[in-house]
């Protein structure tokens, strides 16, 4: 791949670049645009206010609390008129989209590069599937996950690629505690009442982190569900990042994930791994994809099964699980494989590539042709 290509980014306007807490896709375009600068690329990229540096900041970063209300879409809409009036007259070979619908149609009009590129980040709902394809020839699809690609089997896409975390500096903690940690929204498909059920079967400690969701079942669900439970045996941490964070999460024998949705990327899951934290969760989602049984961690198919994952944690080597987390969950593979889409996307014409999927390896980076 020679080096000099010219990519516009877009990230969603909710989180600054990188973000300081929650911001899950923040996080992933901050490691994208990070990683393909060092290696020489022209990256222009677009977000929030009190982003890092070489950030294009279009975003009000006090719009976060519009995020998921009704002002949600019209502060997507202001942000976006705000990228392309700043691109008018430029030119890319790439535009890599990471907002959703509106910035692929954004993107598709706006003349400015011949490459659009979008990465799925959430659930494909019928709605989202139905967009999809009315564009998929004009755009280059990412899924993120096999689970992801494989729930909607008639879209198109031209690659999965899984996402990166930030990479530790050093080797994992020798220094590991017996408590169990699950790093996630307060809400009732990440299952925190199930982390806490095992907890209490194990006799272990539990640390919880993650702010409550702001709707009415989220926070009935705190009140109900875990308040209740809170005390020197279940902690809440309701908003851990930073140094926090990593220092909880590389010391916890185990991050527990009993979720209850096909999640289809597990960041906090992969977070865990890299940090030589073995995951134990619930067979569901990508988690099948990420977890390695026996060396980053363990699946179960239920709460004892979940039970019974604790009690086999000796048998995991930190050092292994961290080394083999890192190779795949790095920065630099996930650069490797985005600009792979980018220079099958810029040397094929018209866009026409759809995803082989492979379950064993879970990974699908080169694009298949069809015949004809």
């Amino acid at each position: 791949m020679p080096l000099g290509l010219r990519i516009a980014m877009v990230a969603p306007p909710w989180y600054p670049l990188p973000p300081r807490g929650y911001g899950g896709t923040e996080l992933v375009v901050h490691l994208l645009h990070t990683e393909l600068r060092r290696r020489g690329h022209e990256v222009t990229v677009f977000g929030a206010t009190e982003s890092g540096p070489g950030v294009t900041m279009l975003a009000d970063a006090r719009w976060n609390p519009d995020l998921g209300g009704p002002w949600s879409a019209v502060r997507e809409a202001t942000y976006l008129a705000r990228v392309y009036e700043h691109l008018e007259g430029k030119r890319f070979d790439v535009i890599h989209d990471h907002l959703g619908p509106e910035g692929i149609l954004m993107a598709l009009n706006s003349g400015v590069a011949p490459l659009v590129v979008h990465t799925v980040h959430g659930e494909i709902t019928e709605p989202y599937a139905t967009f999809y394809r009315e564009v998929q020839h004009r755009v280059r699809l990412c899924a993120i996950s096999v689970s992801q690609a494989t729930s909607a089997p008639e879209l198109h896409f031209t690659a999965m690629v899984h996402n990166a975390v930030e990479i530790p500096t050093g080797p994992p903690s020798r220094s590991k505690e017996r408590y169990l940690i699950e790093v996630a929204r307060i809400v009732p498909n990440k299952g925190q009442h199930l982390a806490i059920e095992v907890a209490r079967r194990t006799g272990r400690k539990l640390i919880l982190g993650g702010k409550v969701e702001r709707t009415g079942e989220g926070e009935s669900y705190f009140e109900e569900e875990v308040e209740p439970h809170l005390g020197r045996s279940i902690e809440y941490y309701p908003n851990v990042h930073g140094a926090e964070k990593s220092r909880l999460v590389a010391r916890a024998a185990a991050g527990i994930f009993p979720l209850q949705w096909a999640e289809p990327f597990g960041l906090a899951m992969a977070e865990c791994m890299v940090a030589g934290t073995p995951v134990i969760a619930l067979r569901t989602g990508s988690a099948p994809e990420l977890i390695e049984p026996g060396v980053t961690g363990f699946l179960a198919e239920d709460v004892d099964g979940l039970v019974d994952a604790v009690n086999h944690l000796e048998e995991i080597d930190p050092a292994r699980c961290a080394e083999v987390a890192r190779e795949r969950f790095s920065p630099a593979r996930m650069a490797d494989d985005y600009l792979r889409v980018y220079q099958s996307g810029l040397a094929i014409e018209p866009l026409t590539a759809a995803v082989t999927v492979d379950l064993r390896s879970a990974r699908v980076i080169e694009p298949r042709l069809p015949s004809g």
